[in-house]
C-alpha cells in the first residue's frame, strides 16, 4: 500500500501516531479492524509508545491549586476556621473520638459490652463517603451520583456488585435520595443518606462499621437507622470530654506548624485584616492557639468569633453576637454595637459581621476544611472568596508522584483509547481480544484505586470520575491546599490562575 493511502486511513480513523497498519494489509479486506494480528500489533506499539514517553513531572506536595481565578491583591480580609484549618490534628484525636464514642454506646446507650473490644481501624475509611441510613451501608459516590462498585460496605465487609445492584436496582442514586434540600432558606440534610464530609467523621465511620460488623457476625437483630443515629449521638455528645482532654495535653493531639505565626505576620505587614470564625468553644480554641502560637495569639486577629454554629452563622439573620467574658468564662447580656479587637464574641451571623466591619464580597477570603459548613454559603450566598484546607492532599500527591503509579495511569489511558477505537470488531477472535483488554483495564483501575486506600480509593476520584466530594469542593472553593502556610510561598499580590482543562469535545484539538 502506498504511504499516502496509509496516511489517509490513519487520518480517517483518528488513530494516534503510535498505531501502525500491518504491511500486508489489503484494502480488499472487509474490515481490517477484525484482523487479530493487527490488534495485537496496535497493542504492542501502544505499550512501547507509552513506555518510551517521559513520565509527567511530580506534583508539588505543598502546592496551592486553583479552581477559579483568585487575585490576592484584591483580598483585604482573611478569615479562618479553627479545627483542621489552623489546628491540624494527629491520628491520636481519631482514636480519642472513637474510644469516647464507643464508651458512650456501651455505658450510656447500653450496647453489648463486647463492643468495648472493637478497636479503631486507621485507614479503613476516607472522608467524603455516604452512609445509606436505611440500608446500613457505607459507600462511595461519584460526581454523577453513581455508586462506585467495589466501594460499598456493610460493616467491614464489602458487598458484591450483584448485591449492590439487587439493593439499588441500578448504579445511580436519585438526587432526592442523595442530597440535602432547602427549606425556609435553610439547607436540610437528606433523611436517607448522610454525607460524611469532615475529618472528624472518619472515626465515627469506623465505630459505625465496627458495630455493624459485630451485630452481623453475631446474628443480632438491629435497625440500621437506629444504629446510625445512636453512633452519631454518641460521638456528638463526647465533644466536651474530647475538648477537655486535648486542652490538658495539646502536644499529644496537635501538629505544631512553626510557619503559622510567620504566615500571620506576613498578612498583617501587608495591611490585611484577620478574623477567626469557629464552632468550637473559646477555652478549647484558646489552649490550642496558645500551643500553636503563644499567649499573644488574640492580638493577631481583628475579630474572634467562637461557637458560631456554622452553617447557621451564614444562613440565620436573627442570631445576635454575644460578648464572651474572659474572666467569668461565660456570655454576657450586653448588646453588641461593634466588634472590637481583643474581645471574643459568640454566635452572631455573617450579615452583622459584614455590617459592623464593612468586610464584604470578593475582598474577603475565608479558609475552612468543610465544603458545606465553611465554604458553600460563604461563596454562593455572600460572595466571599474561599480556600479549602484538605489535609489528605499531602499523602494523595505523594502517591501521584510515584513512578509506578504514573506508569499505570498513563497506560490505563492509552489502553482505554485502544479499546474505544477498536471495540466494534465483529469476528469472534478479535472480540475475545478486546474482552481481554477490558479485563486488563479493570485490573489497572483496581490497582490505581488501592494505592490510595484499599477499601475506598482516593478522596478525589472514583475509578475515573471525580467523587461527589470533589464536585462539591471544586464548586465551593476558589483554591485548595494541604495547609494554610503553603501560601507563604506566594506574594500577597499573587494571582492564582485556574488551568484551562480540555472539554471532551476539545480534546483532539489540544496538545494533551
Amino acid at each position: 500500500m502506498c504511504n499516502l493511502m496509509r496516511k489517509l486511513i490513519l487520518k480517517t480513523l483518528h488513530l494516534p501516531k503510535y498505531f501502525s497498519l500491518p504491511p500486508t494489509f489489503s484494502l480488499s479486506q472487509k474490515s481490517f479492524l477484525s484482523n487479530v494480528s493487527f490488534l495485537e500489533n496496535a497493542y504492542e506499539n501502544a505499550k512501547a509508545y507509552c513506555k518510551g514517553k517521559k513520565p509527567p513531572p511530580d506534583v508539588d506536595v505543598d502546592g496551592v491549586f486553583a479552581t477559579n481565578e483568585l487575585d490576592l491583591d484584591k483580598v483585604s480580609v482573611y478569615g479562618f476556621d479553627y479545627d483542621y484549618t489552623l489546628a491540624c490534628y494527629k491520628e491520636s484525636v481519631d482514636h480519642l473520638i472513637y474510644n469516647l464514642g464507643r464508651e458512650t454506646l456501651v455505658r450510656k446507650l447500653k450496647y453489648p459490652s463486647d463492643i468495648m473490644k472493637l478497636n479503631y481501624e486507621p485507614g479503613f475509611a476516607v472522608r467524603g463517603l455516604h452512609f445509606d441510613i436505611g440500608k446500613g451501608l457505607l459507600l462511595k459516590v461519584d460526581s454523577f451520583h453513581q455508586i462506585q462498585l467495589g466501594c460499598v460496605y456493610r460493616g467491614l465487609t464489602p458487598l458484591s456488585d450483584e448485591d449492590v445492584l439487587n439493593l439499588y436496582g441500578q448504579h445511580y442514586i436519585p438526587a432526592d435520595y442523595l442530597e440535602s434540600y432547602v427549606h425556609n432558606g435553610s439547607q436540610q440534610g437528606s433523611s436517607k443518606m448522610a454525607h460524611l464530609a469532615d475529618l472528624f467523621s472518619v472515626p465515627e465511620m469506623s465505630l459505625l462499621c465496627n458495630t455493624t460488623e459485630y451485630f452481623v457476625n453475631n446474628n443480632l437483630d438491629y435497625h440500621p437507622d437506629i444504629l446510625f443515629r445512636d453512633v452519631k449521638s454518641a460521638v456528638q455528645s463526647i465533644h466536651p470530654v474530647m475538648h477537655q482532654t486535648v486542652q490538658k495535653n495539646p502536644e499529644d493531639y496537635l501538629e505544631k506548624d512553626p510557619l503559622l505565626e510567620l504566615f500571620f505576620d506576613r498578612l498583617i505587614n501587608a495591611g490585611k485584616k484577620l478574623f477567626l470564625v469557629t464552632n468550637s468553644p473559646f477555652n478549647f480554641v484558646n489552649k490550642g492557639m496558645q500551643y500553636l502560637i503563644g499567649e499573644h495569639w488574640r492580638d493577631i486577629f481583628d475579630v474572634i468569633i467562637v461557637q458560631a454554629r456554622k452553617p447557621k452563622f451564614f444562613t440565620d439573620e436573627n442570631r445576635p453576637f454575644r460578648v464572651y467574658d474572659l474572666h467569668q468564662q461565660d456570655h454576657v447580656w450586653d448588646k453588641v454595637h461593634n466588634l472590637e479587637k481583643g474581645r471574643v464574641y459568640c454566635e452572631g451571623n455573617v450579615r452583622q459581621l459584614q455590617g459592623m466591619t464593612g468586610w464584604k464580597g470578593r475582598s474577603v477570603l475565608y479558609f475552612g476544611d468543610h465544603p458545606y459548613t465553611d465554604l458553600a454559603d460563604a461563596s454562593l450566598v455572600h460572595g466571599w472568596k474561599t480556600g479549602a484546607i484538605i489535609k489528605e492532599l499531602t499523602s494523595e500527591i505523594k502517591t501521584l508522584n510515584k513512578s509506578e503509579f504514573k506508569w499505570h495511569v498513563n497506560w490505563l489511558q492509552v489502553l482505554q483509547q485502544l479499546i474505544e477505537e477498536h471495540q466494534d470488531v465483529e469476528d469472534e477472535p478479535s472480540q475475545q481480544l478486546i474482552k481481554h483488554w477490558i479485563g486488563e483495564r479493570d485490573e489497572l483501575r483496581k490497582e490505581t484505586k488501592h494505592v490510595f486506600n484499599k477499601q475506598f480509593g482516593s478522596l478525589f476520584r472514583t475509578y475515573h470520575n471525580p467523587t461527589y466530594f470533589s464536585r462539591r469542593l471544586f464548586r465551593f472553593a476558589d483554591v485548595y491546599t494541604s495547609n494554610v502556610t503553603n501560601l507563604l510561598r506566594f506574594s500577597p499580590k499573587h494571582t492564582f490562575y485556574a488551568r484551562r482543562g480540555a472539554l471532551p469535545h476539545e480534546y483532539r484539538s489540544w496538545f494533551v
